[in-house]
């Protein structure tokens, strides 16, 4: 029997170790993605600052200040302007009167890939003029998409549709996450949710 000599061995442990540190490294990696879900009830949403399609930054901290925020994360541009983003946008502000009495900013975030996200953005709100407490942010290659667990990396999909109900302290007090492209918080989950606050 033919024994494996001294640099045989060395060259097998130092194999042996790399595929353990990978093994490690990936393991880590999963399980921090794992970590990572979108703000649930009572807990507090994360910061964030994104551009409207103006190219202004808007601070959720910054809006949080003016009062409650409801904030809607829509899919945006995923290779054409979606219809039930369109009628969802459409009831928020067809409610801004009744959720500006409650003293609520709402922010719409349009998620898509950077190339021509504004330009997209700008197409998708039209000629619909929005009230001084809306806004829409565009989400330009996901960045606020992942920090908020929310991107559906799927073919033609960008996001998948949220809705959150934000105190003054930046505690969520509604939280609605849809894993297709329906079954989305409506005006009236929102107002019942600023009513309680």
């Amino acid at each position: 029997m033919r024994l494996p000599n001294a640099r045989g061995i060395a060259v097998q442990m130092t194999f042996s170790a790399i595929a353990l540190f990978l093994g490690i490294v990936s393991w880590t990696a999963a399980s921090d993605e794992k970590k990572i879900s979108p703000p649930a009830v009572g807990e507090e949403a994360r910061d964030f600052e994104l551009a409207g399609i103006d190219g202004n930054k808007v601070k959720l901290s910054s809006v949080i200040e003016e009062g409650p925020v409801v904030l809607i994360v829509l899919r945006g541009y995923p290779g054409y302007q979606c219809p039930l983003c369109t009628g969802q946008v459409g009831q928020f502000l067809g409610r801004a009167d009744r959720l500006q009495a409650a003293g609520a900013s709402v922010i719409f975030i349009y998620p898509g890939p950077a190339d021509r996200l504004a330009e997209h953005a700008a197409e998708f709100v039209g000629d619909r003029k929005l009230p001084k407490s809306f806004r829409l942010l565009i989400d330009p290659d996901y960045s606020f998409t992942k920090a908020y667990a929310l991107r559906w990396n799927a073919l033609r999909e960008t996001a998948y549709p949220a809705t959150f109900v934000i105190d003054k302290n930046r505690k969520v007090l509604f939280a609605k996450v849809s894993k297709s492209h329906g079954d989305r918080a409506s005006v009236e989950d929102a107002i019942r949710a600023l009513r309680a606050e």
